[in-house]
């Protein structure tokens, strides 16, 4: 599923028009990016996701065309869990 069907089946199931469905994905898009990228604290819906920033220390890798160590810089990552009911969605329950 994309993004406009993703809007489509939003707007159908919440009875509001394709423009509302897609304003409301963007603003949720935002906000949640907006939170993981301070990194204190994270978004929880509960039953479905979790997102939050991990950090990523410095690590040594491979060049796989040559062979030679290369370093990886320390960063951020976001880690996402599925919750309870979309785990047993998930299963066909």
């Amino acid at each position: 599923m994309n993004r406009s069907e993703l809007v489509a089946a939003l707007a159908d199931r919440a009875e509001v028009t394709r423009k509302d469905a897609d304003a409301v994905l963007a603003a949720f898009a935002e906000v949640v990016g907006d939170i993981v990228s301070k990194g204190d604290e994270k978004v929880t819906i509960p039953g479905f996701l979790t997102f939050e920033r991990t950090h990523r220390a410095a690590r040594t890798a491979r060049n796989p065309q040559t062979g030679e160590p290369i370093q990886i810089p320390a960063g951020y990552s976001v880690k996402v869990s599925a919750g309870s009911k979309l785990k047993e969605s998930a299963k066909g329950k």
